[in-house]
């Protein structure tokens, strides 16, 4: 199979999987393996892109052969492939925990169809090419998200329902028109078209209104601070299969966007619109986000605004804005992305054993179930930036591009910001896995385990393979800073607009 064949394929496989459990039905296990099959699949090819990727090269597929800017594209590079990967190991891990912690409400409210109606839409903002249809695709996946939260019953569920909904249909306002307004200014929506037209252009103005309503919008989507109050609010409500699911998709694909957008569309040779701001914001969100975390009394309330904080890294890393901050926030991601799904995985493994994920009312369970205290300790180790795990190596590099710049302020804030995520790790520890043993338990299904397993191993080889991976990031934050093969393969080398 060629390139394009396994781009279609691996975008459209949870799409397809998503209808053949409609047809299937809610009893177990049907739906259950036609959508761990479909992820499965995506997966498989979205690995492929990224070996294809690997060296540099971007691959296209123009719908209905009408070439671009007029026509839909969809492109696969190395930021996208990588990020697409990624995030497709996390949904496939979410389904195969669902299969045996959700329950009959939510089987019957069509979780399956809808998680891969949500992953159809997190490879659509990956792949595609042009900003009205980054804007399609983040609908996808928020309507699907939407579904699922509708699904949650209890007062509780309903308040962190409405506020997720409302502030994210104010992003999407905010998206919409300045995308409405891009177009307006240069006649085109198509990264690679607005590229050319924005680098070859003398008036800042043209882009800096529109790039600041984007900023908005994407930072909304990524809870950088303050735009980040409905996280904390929603996310502790869901299964902890969708939260870990959550936590690994939604608040990435808006971070995607931002690489996407600042970093290769409205860059220039040094910079991009709003970059300070964008840092100020960055490092109010890594000291906001962990003095919430430090204060809260639940582990999975404790995940969520750590989800926060360690977002403000990754825009840091934006707003540094060299080659090697870049990439180390593109590392940062793949990193996350991992070790967050499966700490929400693992608290839904405390509350099974113990009842409850409440630091008052937990306790011991590192006698009662070493197992789980083992799993937890890898992504948190990780999470804290503890070596040889991969979140050492996310932050060594970030601090080491913070250096090299000499950001005296960055460089201060990283590594406090680190320390006080170890307190927090040590507070979950300290009180859910440490004291006396509690004989009000019961078992943990072992595919649950498992699940959870496999990602520690996949943090574990990260942080062991952490040179290949980060090639793969260095390449990736080339091919946004350096876009020629991408402007080449989008508006081909006939093009007279290409370079």
């Amino acid at each position: 199979m060629n390139a394009e064949v396994i781009l279609i394929i691996g975008l459209l496989a949870p799409l397809i999987g998503a209808v053949g459990c409609l047809f299937v039905g809610s009893r177990r296990p049907l739906p259950d393996g036609v959508a761990i099959a479909a992820s499965t699949v995506s997966l498989t090819m979205a690995l492929t892109l990224v070996a294809l990727c690997a060296n540099g090269s971007v691959h296209a597929v123009h719908a209905g052969s009408w070439p671009a800017p007029f026509g839909i594209v969809l492109v696969s590079d190395g930021f996208s492939s990588l990020m697409m990967s990624v995030s497709q190991l996390v949904v496939l891990a979410s389904l195969i925990y669902a299969n045996r912690s959700i329950g009959d409400r939510l089987r019957r409210r069509h979780f399956f169809p809808l998680v891969l109606t949500l992953s159809f839409g997190a490879n659509g903002a990956f792949l595609t090419g042009d900003l009205f249809n980054l804007y399609v695709w983040f609908e996808v996946l928020l309507l699907s998200s939407f579904a699922l939260m509708a699904a949650l019953g209890g007062a509780k569920a309903r308040l962190g329902t409405w506020t997720y909904v409302v502030i994210n249909l104010i992003s999407s306002l905010l998206f919409l028109v300045s995308a409405g307004l891009v177009y307006g200014k240069t006649g085109t929506l198509n990264f690679a078209d607005l590229k050319i037209i924005i680098q070859n252009t003398e008036s800042a103005f043209l882009i800096e209104s529109s790039a600041a309503l984007l900023l908005g919008a994407f930072a909304i989507k990524a809870a950088l601070i303050p735009l980040a109050f409905w996280l904390p609010a929603a996310y502790p409500l869901l299964p902890p299969a969708l939260s870990s699911l959550f936590s690994g998709l939604l608040t990435k694909v808006g971070l995607y966007a931002l690489y996407r957008v600042f970093a290769m569309v409205f860059a220039g040779d040094a910079d991009f619109p709003h970059r300070e701001i964008l840092f100020g914001v960055a490092l109010v969100t890594m000291i906001g986000g962990v003095l919430g975390a430090v204060g809260q009394g639940d582990m999975r309330r404790i995940l969520s605004f750590h989800i926060i904080s360690q977002v403000g890294y990754m825009a840091l890393a934006l707003a540094l804005f060299t080659p090697l901050a870049i990439a180390a926030g593109i590392f940062y991601l793949v990193h996350h992305i991992v070790v967050k799904a499966n700490l929400f995985l693992v608290s839904g493994l405390v509350e099974k054993h113990a009842g409850s994920s409440s630091i008052q009312r937990t306790t011991g369970l590192l006698h009662s179930a070493p197992g789980i205290a083992l799993l937890f300790a890898i992504p948190a180790l990780s999470l804290a930036g503890i070596p040889p795990l991969s979140g050492f190596f996310a932050k060594f590099t970030l601090l080491r591009a913070a250096v090299e710049k000499g950001d005296v302020i960055a460089i201060t804030v990283i590594v406090a910001v680190g320390l006080l995520t170890i307190f927090s790790m040590l507070k979950i520890w300290r009180a859910i896995f440490w004291g006396n043993r509690s004989d009000k338990v019961s078992p943990v299904p072992r595919s649950m385990t498992q699940t959870s397993f496999a990602l520690g191993l996949v943090t574990i080889f990260i942080g062991l393979a952490c040179a290949p991976v980060f090639e793969l990031a260095q390449s990736a934050a080339n091919g946004l800073l350096e876009p020629a093969a991408y402007l080449d393969a989008v508006l081909g080398s006939g093009n007279p607009k290409a370079p």
